[in-house]
């Protein structure tokens, strides 16, 4: 059963739920291990995530999972504002957070991400020496990447469009105004950071009640220099990349290149799925099994450090 929390991420407090381990099978000297898992571009903990925390804490691995500051439930503004940077640091504060939950072993901390958090969990594990696992589903890796996919899929307009929104919010923040908002996903042919065909309905269809569709347009502007592709090689621990080789959102060869500078310790997994049909489902039970055959072997409490 899921406990609401807050820890501090910079002042401002991030809401998050604890969901504790269901068993001790896991459990080692210094407690059970934990996953900390947000979700991805403009998403919240309520939209396709605790079908996964649950499966973790049925397999004896405890969860934290949050909003990011000005997201869900989280304090902080401007609300709906998408910083790579930011976000990575409420990672960090989650982790920290995490490492003083009750009956959990500090040393034995795991990152999941999906979308966008599964490029921000590589950079943040690269950063944090101590994490012992990552979990990076469907990742967008690499900024310059998903810009050229969707130059492919919306045409070069839709960038010139989306940099424009960018750019008249930039504006009004410089001036002290209110925020200029685009939506997060939209049909093909709208103005979104996603219109890739049937993204929208697929977005819509997993949403919680706290997900909005609509981001700080500011963002269009630094989408493409988040590269966590470029911490790859400096990971000090095993992960486990799942990739979706229909995805139209993250492209999959950013995310194998991911895994090829992970070097030795990287689990490439691919599936014929596009980027929204891992939330649900028999695709989503595929990849949480996945998932708990590496976390379970990467967590293992005899596994020597």
């Amino acid at each position: 059963m899921k406990k609401d929390l807050t820890f501090p991420s910079h002042g401002v407090a991030c809401a998050a739920w604890h969901v504790p381990a269901t068993s001790d099978v896991l459990a080692g000297t210094a407690g059970r291990p934990c996953v900390v898992m947000a979700h991805g571009f403009g998403g919240t903990r309520d939209t396709g995530l605790i079908g996964y925390a649950d499966g973790f804490a049925d397999s004896g691995i405890d969860v934290l999972v949050f909003d990011y500051r000005g997201f869900g439930d989280s304090e902080g503004t401007p609300r709906q504002d998408v910083s790579f940077r930011r976000q990575r640091q409420d990672y960090h504060a989650a982790i920290a957070a995490a490492r003083h939950l009750p009956g959990v072993d500090a040393d034995r901390i795991a990152l999941w991400g999906t979308s966008y958090s599964g490029g921000h969990v590589v950079a943040v594990a690269a950063q944090d020496r101590r994490v012992a696992a990552i979990v990076s589903m469907t990742p967008a890796t690499d900024g310059l990447a998903a810009a050229m996919q969707i130059a492919r899929y919306a045409g070069a307009g839709q960038l010139v469009r989306t940099t424009g929104h960018g750019l008249r919010d930039l504006a009004r923040r410089i001036t002290g105004r209110r925020p200029h908002h685009i939506p997060v996903v939209a049909r093909p042919g709208k103005v979104a950071i996603i219109s890739a065909s049937g993204a929208e309905e697929a977005y819509t269809s997993i949403a919680g009640p706290t997900w909005r569709n609509e981001i700080c347009a500011r963002t269009a502007l630094e989408v493409a220099v988040n590269r966590p592709i470029t911490a790859a090689g400096r990971l000090g621990c095993p992960i486990l990349v799942q990739v979706g080789t229909h995805d139209r959102v993250a492209p999959p060869v950013a995310a194998r290149r991911t895994a090829k500078r992970a070097g030795a310790t990287a689990l490439l997994c691919e599936y014929p799925v596009d980027h929204f049909d891992v939330y649900d489902g028999p695709w989503q039970q595929r990849m949480l099994r996945d998932q708990l055959s590496f976390l379970i072997r990467a967590l293992d409490p005899a596994r020597p450090c």
